[in-house]
């Protein structure tokens, strides 16, 4: 397996080098300390597997799906510090395949890269919680619905996640905004999609984490 490190940390890609270097059938073509430069190695070098971490300088979670456009076939493994829920998520859809952490000890470093080039999906313990604590399955996850476009709600859409996330329920929001439970019915599914969650819990953590609504509102009302 043809593999490209992509981090600005030299230390960090060092450290990879030595890990994986150690590995019977993987080899190391090249390292990228940018978006430019991953995008330049990989067209020039071919890579079955590019291990990275989208969020260190010079790099985007925008380069997955550019190279991914041109060359479908690169497997992206993400190896990056702790990120929300939503940030994981996310990354899936825009065509991340396995993720660890970069404390991960070094098996699972090396178990995500081979699992990956079999053609599955790995994701270290930490991750796999991370996402199950916001009531997010892997699974359920939409990944056929990744494009290279940015994921944009509209505003209406932004004022039924709140009405969602306050627990009210298609009828109640359809009243309250004059329309039919039909239209709010697929205005439920729309936003579903471009978040990448199939159900109620994943639209409340939304909510939460981008501050539509506030947690002190469920608190009062478990009190009450």
């Amino acid at each position: 397996m043809k593999i490209i490190l992509a981090d600005s940390n030299e230390l960090i890609r060092i450290g990879l080098r030595a890990v994986l270097s150690s590995e019977k059938n993987l080899q190391i073509v090249g390292e990228a300390t940018d978006n430019d430069e991953l995008f330049s190695l990989i067209k020039n070098f071919g890579s079955d597997i590019v291990l990275i971490d989208y969020t260190s300088t010079g790099f985007s979670i925008d380069i997955i799906p550019k190279v991914l456009s041109k060359f479908p076939n690169v497997n992206f493994v993400a190896i990056t510090p702790e990120q929300s829920a939503q940030t994981l998520v996310n990354a899936l859809r825009s065509g991340v395949k396995s993720y660890v952490k970069k404390d991960c000890d070094v098996s699972e470093i090396i178990n995500s890269v081979k699992e990956t080039g079999r053609g599955n999906k790995f994701f270290c313990g930490t991750i796999l919680e991370t996402i199950q604590r916001a009531s997010i399955d892997v699974d359920d996850i939409d990944f056929e619905s990744f494009s290279c476009e940015p994921v944009l709600l509209s505003e209406r859409e932004n004022e039924i996640i709140v009405f969602i996330a306050e627990g009210q329920t298609n009828a109640q929001i359809a009243e309250t905004l004059f329309l039919s439970n039909h239209t709010i019915n697929t205005h439920r599914k729309n936003i579903m999609a471009k978040l990448g969650v199939k159900n109620t819990a994943g639209i409340v953590m939304y909510a939460v984490k981008t501050n539509l609504v506030s947690p002190n509102k469920f608190l009062f009302a478990a009190e009450s």
